[in-house]
C-alpha cells in the first residue's frame, strides 16, 4: 500500500463509519499491518492509505490491533508530553500533551464490541490514529514556535509527496 503524504487533502478529512465489516475489510487491515511494519510505524489509520473510512491498525510490542469505528468514551486526567512521529510527515518529531489514560470502544476485525482502558503507548497510539480519522494531524497539536520551526519542511513534504 502507498502512505498518504501531508498535503494531501484525504488527511483533512473526517472518515466515514463503517457500517458492515466484509472479507475486504480484513484484507484491507491485514495489508495495512504489513504496510505499518515494512514503514517502521506503530500506527497506521485509513485515510493514510486513501480510504476515508474509520478504522486503523497499531501494533505495540509485538501485539497487533485492528481497530474500526473507534471512540474514546472516557479520558484519564493526567496528561504526559511525548515525542510523536507520523508515516505521513516523514522525518518530523515533536512532542504532544496527551492524556495518558483513555477508556475505549471499537469493533475488532470480527465485528465483536472491545472496550478496554489502554494507558502509555497504547492510548498515544490510539489517540493519533482516531486524529487521523478526524483530519486532525499530530503537528495540529503542537506550539506556534514548532510550527514555524517545521515550517520549510511541511512544505518540501508537501511538494515532494503529492
Amino acid at each position: 500500500m502507498k502512505i498518504i503524504y501531508y498535503g494531501n487533502p484525504v488527511l483533512r478529512e473526517v472518515s466515514k463509519e463503517v457500517t458492515e465489516i466484509t472479507d475486504e475489510i480484513r484484507q484491507i487491515l491485514d495489508e495495512m499491518v504489513e504496510t505499518m511494519r515494512e514503514e517502521s510505524g506503530v500506527g497506521l489509520a485509513a485515510n493514510q492509505v486513501g480510504l476515508t473510512q474509520r478504522f486503523f491498525v497499531g501494533e505495540v510490542d509485538g501485539n497487533v490491533k485492528k481497530i474500526i469505528n473507534p471512540e474514546i468514551i472516557e479520558f484519564g486526567k493526567e496528561e504526559i508530553e511525548l515525542e510523536e512521529g507520523c508515516l505521513s510527515i516523514p522525518g518530523i518529531y515533536k512532542r504532544v500533551k496527551r492524556p495518558e489514560k483513555i477508556k475505549v470502544r471499537y469493533q475488532n476485525e470480527k465485528g465483536e464490541t472491545v472496550e478496554e482502558e489502554l494507558n502509555e503507548v497504547w492510548a498515544r497510539v490510539f489517540q493519533h490514529e482516531l486524529d487521523h480519522l478526524d483530519g486532525i494531524l499530530f503537528i495540529d497539536k503542537i506550539s506556534p514556535l514548532n510550527k514555524r520551526l517545521i515550517s520549510k519542511r511541511l512544505a518540501q513534504i508537501k511538494k515532494e509527496g503529492n
